[in-house]
């Protein structure tokens, strides 16, 4: 196959198809994302740079015009929370791809599925994951079937599962699935693999099993994620505890919910590791990381840049006036208000913080200032230069500018002392004439347990102070 131009990314929603798009433009390719709602992208990074084509994989009427043109495909389509049937839902949608896939020319077909023996009784999750990669084979496509155990990235869900129980659960009661072996491997290298086989021709028609450097169990991933953090965790073992009780537990301790917790959990009692060498004979140049260093690079995506709010797609002033959800790690809020007022003046009023000037429910935060000063922190003492244009790096009482556009947002981030680290974002946009939205985020990434308590614990302080700052801020822009 010439090297291909055209490429077509399904799964472009899903974690890795996301994590995949852009080092594909970056390589100089054409890239066509496959989406059932096309709204659920038009907030990212990279929708305006890539076409985007509405379909769906159990649709097969819908896959013609998607295809058309296209010099090869990634296949990165999973139902795992698709209930019981998860399972024949994925071969039919892996068939309809691929029989759509044939028709249309397309000279490589690339899919991720999971490692794990062919030969043990694998879980119905990982079977699946197989069976899904013959399926595709079947109809006659060429096909570049990589095989990976946990993906360690920021949004991979077995990687959060490992990040909320290290983070929140101090003595961990484990049953006998933390013993099993596993080889993760960093998002980042599964990038790298994926795009790489475009280039590798002699990559088409192989099972491809890809893995980091290290093999542990799963409770050596849960220490050695504590040990990146700086945070000290033990683990009791106990004989049973089926897979059901676990998936349960784990939806109750973390934000992860028990539909994608039990297929998880209950592949976990199968050992996935790389058994041959095929991909350094093939890729020779990839060279994986250890697993200390993929939870580091997922530690640093813990930041308000690597955030996408649920409403950013929505339209106009329709959209949710309040939003709380957890997201790679970071708890966060964000809360909206229509102003009467222009751009400019909305903007003045949030740029105008601190110092002289104060805060909006200003007795509370010198009520945390006091209290952060007595913790040794820096408290209300820094002020502000007395000037109205702000700049990264600008002291604002006891938080410093991190990101600025004019006109447009400013980002502050906490120096107080805290268990954990935490944003305070303000924004404007423009929706017609003396019409503003004021958008207000805050971000708190925290540590440990101790940073969990911290938050939901001063929760009903942080929602008044919050939501006053908000309407105080409206108020001063529209009397300007």
């Amino acid at each position: 196959m010439t090297d291909p131009k055209l490429i077509l990314v399904t799964g472009a929603t899903g974690y890795v198809g996301g994590q995949l798009i852009p080092p594909l433009l970056e390589q100089g390719y054409q890239v066509r994302a496959l989406v059932r709602e096309p709204r659920k992208v038009s907030g990212l990074a990279w929708s305006t740079k890539v076409q985007i084509a509405s379909g769906d994989v159990l649709a097969p009427e819908t896959l013609e015009s998607a295809l058309r043109g296209v010099d090869a495909a990634y296949y990165l389509v999973h139902s795992m929370t698709g209930g019981s049937e998860f399972a024949k839902q994925d071969i039919v949608a892996a068939r309809n791809f691929g029989e759509a896939a044939k028709k249309a020319g397309i000279g490589r077909v690339v899919y991720l599925g999971g490692l794990g023996s062919p030969g043990a009784q694998l879980s119905e999750h990982l079977r699946s994951r197989q069976e899904t990669g013959e399926a595709l084979r079947r109809s006659g496509v060429r096909l570049t079937e990589f095989r990976a155990a946990v993906i360690v990235g920021a949004g991979s869900i077995s990687f959060e599962m490992i990040r909320y129980l290290a983070e929140r659960v101090p003595i961990m009661i484990c049953p006998r699935w933390v013993r099993t072996k596993v080889q993760p491997i960093a998002i980042q290298d599964v990038v790298s693999y994926l795009v790489a086989s475009l280039r590798k021709p002699e990559s088409a028609d192989q099972i491809i099993e890809i893995g980091g450097t290290d093999v542990l169990t799963y409770g050596d991933m849960m220490k050695k994620y504590a040990r990146v953090r700086g945070l000290h965790r033990w683990l009791l073992h106990v004989p049973v505890l089926t897979p059901r009780l676990s998936s349960y537990w784990v939806h109750w301790v973390t934000p992860i919910s028990a539909a994608y917790a039990r297929p998880l959990i209950e592949g976990l009692r199968n050992e996935v590791i790389v058994t041959d060498d095929k991909a350094s004979r093939l890729f020779p140049e990839i060279k994986p990381s250890g697993y200390e260093r993929a939870v580091s690079q997922a530690l640093s995506q813990s930041d308000p840049d690597c955030f996408v709010p649920g409403f950013a797609t929505a339209e106009g002033a329709e959209r949710s006036a309040f939003l709380k959800e957890t997201q790679n790690g970071m708890i966060v809020e964000i809360r909206q208000k229509v102003v009467r007022s222009d751009v400019q003046a909305v903007y003045e009023a949030f740029t105008g913080l601190g110092g002289t000037n104060g805060w909006p429910c200003n007795l509370a935060w010198c009520v945390r200032a006091a209290i952060d000063r007595m913790v040794g922190g820096v408290g209300m003492r820094r002020g502000r230069h007395e000037t109205d244009n702000i700049e990264p790096g600008d002291t604002i009482d006891f938080f410093r500018v991190v990101k600025v556009k004019a006109n447009r947002m400013i980002r502050l981030k906490a120096e107080m002392k805290l268990p954990g680290e935490g944003w305070l974002q303000f924004e404007v946009e423009p929706i017609q004439d003396n019409l503003t939205r004021l958008v207000q985020s805050v971000f708190f990434a925290p540590k440990g347990l101790l940073g969990i308590i911290y938050w939901y614990l001063l929760y009903p302080i942080h929602k008044l102070i919050f939501a006053g700052m908000l309407r105080k801020l409206a108020m001063m822009a529209e009397r300007q």
